[in-house]
C-alpha cells in the first residue's frame, strides 16, 4: 500500500448545492430485473451496449443466483440471462474482451465472447467488494467499502492498493488518476496522496461517471444524483428518496450525454438525457 496523505484540494465553503432537483424525466424506463446494482456501457463488436449486474438475492450471500444482464441502449432487454452463475455481482468494467466483476469478496473474470468465467481472483479480508474500474493498460481495480480498501490487480496478482478510505465505493480512473467516490466525499488519489474534489453528499455515494464537458456524475443509493463542478460545487440533480426509488450504480455515455440508472429495489434501469 502507498502512503498517502489528504489534501483539501477546493474551498469546500464556496460549494453551491443547487436546492431543487433538474434532472426531469427519463428518456426510457425499463422493468423487471433482479435487482439491478450497475449499469456498464460496453462498446460491444455489435455496438453500444448496456450490462446490467443483477444481484437476484442477498447483495452478501454466496448464493450462485447473480448474473449479467444485456440490454440495448434503448431500454430492450436482448438477454436477460447473458452470463449467470455468480452470486451478488456489482460493479464492472472491460479490458478487451474481458469483463470484471466485484462478486462478494472475489474479483471475477469473464470473456465476454463466450460469455464464462475465465479466472477469479479471491481478496484476502475482503468483506463487500463493491465497484470496479480500469486503466488502459490493463490494471484494474476494486474497492471494498466495508474494509475501508481499494484492491488492484496487475498482471494476475491482486493485492492492496490503497486503505483508510471509509465507505470506498465508486471508481473511476482519470489518466494517472483514481476518483474515488467514499461516504459524503469524492477524492482524488494522485501520487501519494489523498485530495478532496468535493464534499457534502446527503447520502453515502455509489457511482462516479466522468462528464464530456468535465466534472462528474455521483450517485448515492439511497436516491440522490449530483452534477460536481470542476470547483468541487455540487447540484443535485435527482431526489427519489421520498418515493424509495435507489440510484445505484450508474452508468453514463459522453458521446450521447446519457445516464443510466440502476433503481436496485425497484428492479429497472432508466436512462436520462443531460
Amino acid at each position: 500500500m502507498k502512503p498517502f496523505k489528504i489534501i483539501l484540494a477546493f474551498c469546500l465553503a464556496s460549494q453551491a448545492l443547487a436546492e431543487t432537483p433538474s434532472l426531469g424525466a427519463p428518456e426510457w424506463q425499463v422493468e423487471g430485473l433482479r435487482t439491478p446494482e450497475s449499469v456498464l456501457v460496453w462498446q460491444s463488436p455489435e455496438g453500444k451496449q448496456l450490462l446490467v449486474s443483477e444481484i437476484e438475492g442477498d447483495s452478501t450471500a454466496a448464493d450462485g443466483q447473480g448474473g449479467i444482464a444485456l440490454l440495448s441502449t434503448e431500454g430492450d432487454i436482448k438477454d436477460q440471462n447473458f452470463i449467470r452463475g455468480l452470486n451478488a455481482p456489482k460493479g464492472m468494467a472491460v479490458v478487451g474482451s474481458t469483463l470484471y466483476v466485484a462478486d462478494i469478496t472475489e474479483l471475477v473474470a469473464i470473456d465476454l465472447a463466450a460469455r464464462k468465467r475465465i479466472a477469479s481472483y479471491p481478496v484476502e479480508g475482503a468483506v463487500f467488494l463493491n465497484d470496479v474500474a480500469a486503466d488502459a493498460e490493463g490494471t484494474v481495480y476494486v474497492s471494498d467499502t466495508r474494509t475501508g480498501r481499494v484492491h488492484v490487480l496487475v498482471d494476475g496478482v491482486i493485492s492492496t492498493f490503497l486503505s483508510g478510505v471509509p465507505n470506498a465505493n465508486g471508481l473511476l480512473v482519470e489518466g494517472d488518476s483514481l476518483v474515488i467516490a467514499a461516504g459524503d466525499t469524492l477524492y482524488r488519489f494522485h501520487d501519494g496522496e489523498l485530495e478532496v474534489i468535493a464534499k457534502g453528499f446527503a447520502e453515502k455515494a455509489d457511482g462516479v461517471e466522468p462528464l464530456a464537458e468535465g466534472g462528474y456524475l455521483v450517485s448515492c443509493w439511497a436516491g440522490l444524483v449530483y452534477r460536481v463542478d470542476g470547483a468541487g460545487a455540487l447540484t443535485l440533480l435527482r431526489d427519489s428518496r421520498e418515493p424509495q426509488v435507489n440510484t445505484a450504480d450508474i452508468g453514463y455515455d459522453p458521446a450521447t450525454n446519457r445516464l443510466y440508472i440502476p433503481t436496485f429495489l425497484s428492479n429497472g434501469v432508466q436512462a436520462y438525457r443531460l
